[in-house]
């Protein structure tokens, strides 16, 4: 009889590890750490060929946050990230600027200005943190206390 149709499945010896799946994101191991949250940046430029977001949160490296194209000029890219504060800025095609929508910016040592993303880990603090940024309304008008 010959060996048609018969194959052998290798096991590692005894003493070896089965090879573990091992990336950057580690997303083979339990998370521990705070919730992730999603951020969603948008970017409007009628004649942008490629628009991406480069920041704290991806080491600078403008080539992992790629916005989508999604028509008209509008652009596109949620992600997930902890909560904390972050700078960052959009790259629109190979030239560095703050995002327009950016509610805060600070000098960076290029001479430009980076934009802030404040990510906060639940609705009620985003909300506290835009109300804390917010400018005050002055209606001069003497409170009145009822009773």
């Amino acid at each position: 009889m010959g060996n048609e149709g018969f194959f052998q499945i290798k096991s590692p010896p005894p003493d070896e590890s089965p090879p573990m799946k091992h990336n950057k994101n580690h997303d083979n191991a339990h998370n521990n750490g705070p919730p992730q949250v999603t951020v969603r940046f948008e970017f409007k430029h009628a004649t942008a060929l490629t628009v991406s977001v480069a920041g704290t949160f991806n080491d600078w490296q403008p080539a992992t946050k790629s916005l989508q194209p999604i028509g008209s000029g509008h652009w596109l890219k949620e992600t997930s990230l902890p909560p904390g504060i972050y700078e960052y800025c959009l790259v629109v095609d190979g030239k560095w600027i703050p995002d327009p929508l950016a509610r805060e910016t600070v000098p960076n040592p290029f001479g430009g200005r980076n934009s802030i993303l404040k990510v906060s880990s639940t609705p009620e603090a985003a909300r506290r943190a835009e109300a804390a940024s917010a400018p005050l309304k002055n209606t001069n008008k003497p409170k009145v206390q009822r009773l």
